[in-house]
C-alpha cells in the first residue's frame, strides 16, 4: 500500500489523491496525518506537506487543496520537460505540485471565478490558463502523470501501476434529425419562401432523401468497424432560436429515439431553454425516457452551454450520472486538460459527487463554423487529437452531427472524411 502524508487531510486532497492513485494508476492507498506511522512505514511513501523528511520521496504542498474558499490564485506557468506546468517547488522530489495543478484544472477552478462570458453565456475558452498559456491542444494532465509515475517507479520499483489503453468513442448530437421532413406545412412553408429550393419539394414528395437524414450511414459504418457510439437526442417541447429539431411528439422522432435507443447508449441534449429551468430539464428527460422506453442517466448540453456549479448540480438533481459536456462549443482542445473519465469535484459543497464527466477534444461544429476548415483540413485535426490521445493511452471522445454526414451541399467531403478517419482509428 502507498502512504501518503499530510500535515492535514481535506475533501480536495482525497479528490485529488483518490483520481491519481485509485482512478490513474489502479494503486491501493492511504492518507494519513500520523507522522510516526508514516516514518515507521515500510512501503512506498510521500510526504506531502512543507516539512522535508530525510530520505522520504517529498512533494511540496501548494495551499490550495487545504483552502475552504474560492479566490484568485497566482498562476505561474513554467516550461518542464516539454510541457507546461504550474505551482513550481523549490525543495522537492517532483519539479512542481502535481496534487494541486490537477485539482485546479480538474475542478474548474478558474470557472467559478469572475469572468468575461462569451456571446452564447458560456465560459469563454480564452479566460482559459490552457488558452493563455498554450496547453489547450495538449492533455497536459496524461502527460504530468506519465512523468510522476516513472518518478515514483525509480524510486519504489515493487509499485505495479494499472496498464491503461487507449480507447476511443464517437459521439452524436441530435440537434436537428431533418432539414425538410417531418416539421410541417408551416415551418416548411417558411423555409420555401425564406430560400426557395427544388431539393425541399423533391424531399417534401418522397423523391428524395433528406439531407440530413445520415442515420443509416451511420449505423453501417458503426458495424463495419465494431463501434458502439453514443447519441444524445435533443426533445425541445418548443421551438426557438437554437432549438430546432423536430417535434418530440412526432411519431417520426420518436420512431428515430426508439431505433437507436435499441441498439445504442441514448442520453439527453438538454434544450437551451432548459438550461436556466429545473422543470424544463426534468420534462425533456421525462419525453425521452418515454420515447425511447430506457431510463435515461446520461447527458450533454446542447451548444455545450453550461454554468458552474448550477448546470451540474441539476443534472444531479434530475438523476444524471454521467455527463459529457466537458469541452469547448467554441474551439477544439482539452477543456478540463485531461484525456481521461473524472469525478466532478463541487466546490460549493467541497464535495466529491456522483456525477462522471466524460471529457470531449474534437466536435465537427468547432472545426466547420469557428475555424472555417475544409473537410481535408479537418481531418489534419482529427487526427492531431487523436494522436495526443494515444500518446498517453487515453479516452478519445469526439463530437458529430448527423447533418454533417448526410448530403447537404455544405458539407461536402465530411461525410467520406468521416469514413476514412474511422477506418483509422480503428485499422
Amino acid at each position: 500500500m502507498l502512504l501518503v502524508y499530510s500535515d492535514i487531510t481535506s475533501s480536495r486532497l482525497q479528490y485529488t489523491c483518490d483520481f491519481i492513485f485509485k482512478e490513474q494508476f489502479g494503486l491501493d492507498y492511504k492518507i494519513t496525518i500520523d507522522s510516526e506511522s508514516f516514518r515507521n512505514h515500510a512501503g512506498a511513501k510521500i510526504n506531502y506537506s512543507n516539512s522535508r523528511m530525510e530520505d522520504v520521496y517529498t512533494i511540496q504542498s501548494q495551499s490550495l487543496l487545504f483552502e475552504h474558499d474560492i479566490k484568485e490564485q497566482t498562476i505561474n506557468c513554467v516550461d518542464l520537460n516539454n510541457y507546461k506546468a504550474f505551482f513550481k517547488t523549490s525543495d522537492s522530489d517532483f519539479p512542481f505540485d502535481i496534487f494541486a495543478a490537477i485539482f485546479y484544472l480538474l475542478s474548474r477552478y478558474e470557472e467559478y471565478l469572475p469572468h468575461e462570458k462569451d456571446m452564447y453565456g458560456r465560459f469563454a475558452h480564452e479566460n482559459s490558463i490552457s488558452f493563455k498559456e498554450g496547453f489547450l491542444n495538449k492533455p497536459v494532465i496524461n502527460i504530468w502523470l506519465t512523468d510522476f509515475s516513472s518518478s515514483l517507479k525509480k524510486i519504489f520499483p515493487a509499485l505495479t501501476f494499472k496498464t491503461k489503453t487507449f480507447n476511443f468513442l464517437p459521439t452524436y448530437d441530435i440537434d436537428i434529425a431533418y432539414s425538410f421532413k417531418h416539421k410541417g406545412f408551416i415551418r416548411n412553408l417558411g423555409g420555401f419562401i425564406k430560400s426557395p429550393s427544388l431539393e425541399r419539394l423533391a424531399v417534401l414528395a418522397g423523391l428524395k432523401k433528406d439531407p440530413f437524414d445520415s442515420f443509416d450511414f451511420m449505423d453501417k459504418l458503426h458495424t463495419e468497424f465494431n463501434l458502439n457510439p453514443v447519441y444524445f437526442f435533443l426533445v425541445a417541447t418548443s421551438g426557438s432560436l437554437y432549438d430546432k429539431n423536430i417535434s418530440p411528439y412526432s411519431n417520426a422522432m420518436w420512431q428515430l429515439i426508439k431505433r437507436h435507443a435499441k441498439k445504442y447508449r441514448s442520453g439527453l441534449h438538454p434544450s437551451w431553454r432548459s438550461n436556466n429551468n429545473f422543470s424544463i430539464l426534468l420534462k425533456e428527460k421525462k419525453i425521452l425516457e418515454t420515447a425511447g422506453k430506457m431510463e435515461v442517466n446520461i447527458s450533454r448540453q446542447h451548444y455545450i452551454k453550461m454554468s458552474m456549479p448550477q448546470t451540474y448540480q441539476e443534472l444531479i438533481k434530475a438523476g444524471i450520472e454521467a455527463d459529457y459536456t466537458m469541452g469547448y462549443g467554441s474551439i477544439n482542445g482539452f477543456r478540463a486538460s485531461v484525456a481521461s473519465t473524472f469525478y466532478w469535484y463541487d466546490l460549493t459543497t467541497e464535495k466529491t459527487t456522483s456525477l462522471q464527466l466524460y471529457p470531449f477534444c474534437y466536435m465537427d461544429a468547432n472545426s466547420f463554423y469557428e475555424q472555417d476548415l475544409d473537410a481535408g483540413q479537418a481531418l489534419e485535426e482529427l487526427q492531431y487529437y487523436l494522436n495526443e490521445c494515444k500518446k498517453v493511452n487515453g479516452f478519445f471522445i469526439s463530437i458529430f452531427h448527423n447533418n454533417f454526414l448526410g448530403t447537404d451541399k455544405q458539407f461536402t467531403g465530411w461525410k467520406e472524411m468521416y469514413t476514412k478517419f474511422i477506418s483509422q482509428v480503428q485499422g
